[in-house]
């Protein structure tokens, strides 16, 4: 899979992509994540890529231009066609499904925006369909695309040491995840379940479906009502 991300600041980027999963997906080849900063493909000596919007109003809005002239320049990078997501809060929620979604396409395309947000020519011209993280607003695209990027890639054949770990993680199944017990059997006056001492896999699974369902009734039960679980 190839990932191109424009952004106004690819700085932000160089810790969360040199570390862990995602640096060994990038350093085996299962992904390329290519950074481009959109303040390059400004025509001003200012670098100026953003202005006061138009009918008045608080903050500034990013300029169509120099975005169009960044997302030409990448999508020329590639012979492979890229799905193109705007990061926005306008978006649609990004969910566990979404991300299995998008780790099926060879090539994505994000925008990360900054400021009061995009000219909406962009999403209009470039055919950007939007996603957003959660009900809230940050200060940018970034930590937006860091986070779908995250979700997205280890869910990628091979980036995972077992290729059985995504399917029970919270949300795969429509279900919080069962609790997870480790070494020592004992700690602090805490047992782990006999259950999971025992060797019968049967019985495991089938408490680790009723935990499952337990904790997501107490916690998420939302969750419950969408899937028609309840």
């Amino acid at each position: 899979m190839r990932i191109d991300v424009l952004t106004l600041f690819p700085e932000m980027f160089e810790s969360p992509l040199s570390h862990s999963i995602l640096k060994r997906a990038q350093e085996t080849g299962i992904v390329d994540i290519v950074l481009t900063n959109i303040r390059d493909f400004a025509t001003d000596s200012y670098k100026k890529v953003d202005d006061k919007p138009y009918g008045g109003g608080p903050g500034m809005v990013m300029m169509p231009g120099p975005v169009f002239d960044c997302f030409e320049y990448v999508e020329k990078l590639s012979p492979e066609e890229g799905r193109v997501i705007l990061l926005t809060p306008q978006g649609q929620k990004f969910n566990q499904a979404k991300a299995a979604e998008l780790g099926a396409e060879n090539r994505l395309i994000f925008i990360a925006g900054k400021y009061e947000g995009f000219d909406e020519r962009i999403r209009i011209g470039l055919g950007a369909e939007q996603i957003s993280i959660g009900d809230y607003v940050l200060s940018g695209g970034e930590l937006a695309a860091m986070i779908i990027i995250d979700a997205v890639v280890r869910l990628l054949a091979g980036v995972l040491g077992d290729e059985d770990s995504p399917k029970d993680d919270s949300f795969s199944t429509g279900l919080l995840e069962y609790p997870q017990y480790t070494r020592p059997e004992v700690f602090r006056g805490m047992k782990v379940p006999d259950i999971l001492l025992s060797g019968d896999h049967g019985k495991i699974a089938e408490w680790r479906r009723r935990q499952a369902l337990e904790r997501t009734k107490k916690w998420r039960p939302d969750l419950l009502k969408d899937n028609n679980k309840e």
